[in-house]
């Protein structure tokens, strides 16, 4: 069984179609890509899945549970975590206490505890310190807890957000366009740690413009174009198929699909 489902998705805003019927399936463990050129309904799509925005029809399943009404916060606790293609941090906390925040999916707590801190508390607290801090030095951020998150460079808060995200224990990582605005280096670090992060056991599902990014790491891509699944299969599939390199024919990545 596929951790994650998605049956006959269609989103539309008035008179505009951003997802048209999509389905394909996650099997747990896999690290699937979606591209498409811009506006082809992707992050509509991770909106959905994520309880952001309520599809106009179709479902979303995970692991054999129909999600489709949950919200955000519910798709969340069940273990959907994701990144945003905007850099979504708490820019007044430090970067440790930013990794923490993303711990709360997994903590015990409530008002009693808060007040009376109980021992146990201070055992979980600690605990979560340590993990916070194996998580930065897992993404090359070891020596910057203590630093305001909004001191850091760019591409430091791509690598944090997915920090934040670790930090939630995900069973389904989505990570959306996570290289944009990287440069070369940057972007191989990257995808090492979200070949890593895949290795480890987490399934994800990944939105990414940058094509030679996909080809290497993607174990499995779907392609979409005005809304619509028009490809699936392996990057050798992907490479050749004739209408993902219709879809892409004139612009830059075309290079990189045939």
């Amino acid at each position: 069984m596929s951790l994650l489902s998605v049956r006959g998705l269609t989103k539309r805003f008035g008179g505009l179609l951003a997802n048209d019927t999509i389905s394909f399936e996650v099997p747990e463990g896999m690290l699937l890509a979606v591209i498409g050129p811009n506006g082809a309904g992707k992050t509509t799509l991770f909106n959905i899945i994520s309880g952001v925005l309520a599809p106009s029809s179709g479902t979303v399943w995970f692991d054999g549970r129909d999600i489709t009404a949950l919200s955000a916060a519910q798709t969340a606790l069940l273990g959907v975590i994701r990144t945003y293609q905007l850099v979504q941090l708490f820019k007044d906390l430090t970067v440790e206490e930013n990794v923490l925040v993303g711990s709360h999916r997994i903590t015990r707590g409530g008002i009693a505890a808060a007040l009376f801190r109980p021992r146990w508390v201070r055992e979980q607290e600690g605990r979560l310190r340590d993990e916070a801090r194996e998580l930065l030095a897992f993404v090359g951020l070891g020596q910057m807890g203590e630093v305001f998150a909004d001191r850091l460079p760019y591409g430091q808060q791509r690598l944090l957000e997915i920090a934040r995200a670790l930090a939630a224990k995900p069973r389904l990582l989505l990570l959306d366009e996570p290289a944009a605005g990287l440069n070369i280096e940057e972007t191989a670090a990257l995808a090492d740690i979200i070949v890593r992060i895949n290795r480890g056991g987490t399934t994800v599902l990944l939105i990414e413009h940058d094509m030679s990014l996909i080809m290497k790491i993607a174990s499995r891509i779907v392609v979409l174009d005005f809304g619509r699944v028009i490809a699936e299969g392996t990057a050798d599939d992907i490479r050749k198929h004739p209408d993902v390199i219709a879809a892409y024919l004139g612009d830059e990545t075309t290079a990189d699909l045939v």
